[in-house]
């Protein structure tokens, strides 16, 4: 009877869990997977290793960056020894089967942005890429995204400061070089098109 009563509880509980971070933690698969279906096996094996590990998952709130951090390790696991390199940003940004409709200048507009953001984030480490999106995208504190990472809370904060900073500069680059580039933009003295203009 005891056992019965044990096993109902666990159910419980890792139902509880689902319902409270599959969700989230889809998201978070479908950012950094090649296809929708890479995205819920990954979940699928998450939350496979969180039954078969349920005393080990954390109560409440701190469960998500357990989860996360489970997640991180699984995919670590399947890249290891493979050629292939996800670029961040380029995974998808909606459920499974989720189709929006959405107007198409504000779909270009967005594509725009996404791209420059992504282009950016590239020019940062691994960790910080995964720092700072584990905190503008999935939501994170720092102190969970410290926990899903691995590291400590002190090192977290010193590091995301400085990976804002990077991004920030990366962003400002990337629209200072758009900006020179347009029709009629001023050309730098000194350039091979202002000497030929002068020699005309």
């Amino acid at each position: 009877m005891d056992d019965d009563l044990q096993g109902q509880a666990d159910r419980d509980r890792f139902a509880a869990l689902y319902a409270d971070n599959a969700r989230a933690l889809l998201g978070y698969a479908l950012r950094r997977c090649p296809t929708p279906e890479d995205a819920a096996d990954l979940v699928s094996e998450v939350f496979l290793v969180a039954w078969r590990r349920l005393d080990e998952v954390p109560a409440g709130p701190d469960a998500r960056p357990w989860l996360f951090g489970t997640a991180r390790l699984t995919l670590a696991n399947q890249r290891r020894g493979a050629a292939r390199r996800i670029r961040l940003g380029e995974t998808l940004r909606r459920h499974v089967g989720e189709a929006l409709a959405e107007d198409p200048a504000r779909a270009v507009v967005r594509r725009e942005r996404d791209g420059d953001l992504d282009r950016a984030l590239t020019t940062l480490s691994e960790l910080d890429r995964g720092l700072l999106t584990l905190i503008a995208w999935d939501g994170m504190t720092p102190a969970q995204a410290a926990a899903t990472l691995g590291l400590r809370p002190a090192v977290v904060r010193v590091r995301l400061h400085r990976a804002r900073q990077r991004l920030r500069q990366a962003l400002e680059a990337q629209e200072a070089a758009v900006d020179h580039a347009r029709p009629g933009a001023p050309r730098e003295p000194g350039t091979i098109a202002n000497r030929e203009e002068r020699r005309a």
